[in-house]
């Protein structure tokens, strides 16, 4: 019964550290990484698909990505996409090759970057506190319902405060790492 809730709540936990990885590959820092065109559509034969999907994305250099369309009819649409989004990238088209070239960070864009990774590190650390407040809560119906004893009841939550420690500190490695690379130049 303990067990399982534990089990339960490290599992979520886990989940929640997963999610802030990803919510964290997509802000862009100073260098190319495909994971920043991650959230483009592109409408292929009327149904809207992810970038990936239809075509490749690769890291040219430091500053520059790279789209490679599967079919050239795609590059139009692919081009129109990443205008509309909000990325503020300028595709250039060269036959079947899309060229991204991402300018670089100016000081006071580093700063709102950081600003926005803290946001999302706190929704993190938020997300792992309200697991803990739902395990917690499980193991208080257990207790009333006198399927296992205050000692038990008391053991567990202590757990669950280790686990919840555990995970809030896994966020500041993540968040630390992130705001060293937001603002190395």
């Amino acid at each position: 019964m303990i067990s399982d809730i534990q089990q339960n709540a490290a599992t979520r936990m886990g989940k929640s550290i997963e999610a802030l990885r990803h919510e964290f590959s997509k802000i862009r820092t100073g260098r190319a990484h495909p994971s920043l065109l991650e959230q483009i559509t592109v409408s292929y034969y009327g149904t809207e698909s992810s970038l990936s999907q239809v075509a490749n994305i690769a890291v040219e250099d430091a500053r520059t990505l790279t789209i490679t369309p599967w079919e050239k009819t795609m590059v139009q649409a692919i081009e129109k996409a990443i205008l509309k989004s909000d990325l503020g990238l300028n595709p250039n088209t060269t036959g079947m090759t899309i060229r991204i070239p991402l300018p670089p960070l100016t000081e006071e864009r580093r700063r709102d970057l950081v600003k926005v990774v803290r946001h999302e590190a706190e929704n993190g650390r938020v997300a792992i506190r309200n697991i803990r407040r739902d395990a917690n809560s499980e193991i208080k119906d257990a207790l009333k319902e006198k399927m296992i004893s205050e000692d038990e009841a008391r053991a567990a939550e202590e757990k669950i405060q280790k686990l919840t420690d555990q995970y809030i500190k896994e966020v500041e490695k993540l968040l630390e790492a992130k705001e060293a690379d937001l603002l190395s130049i």
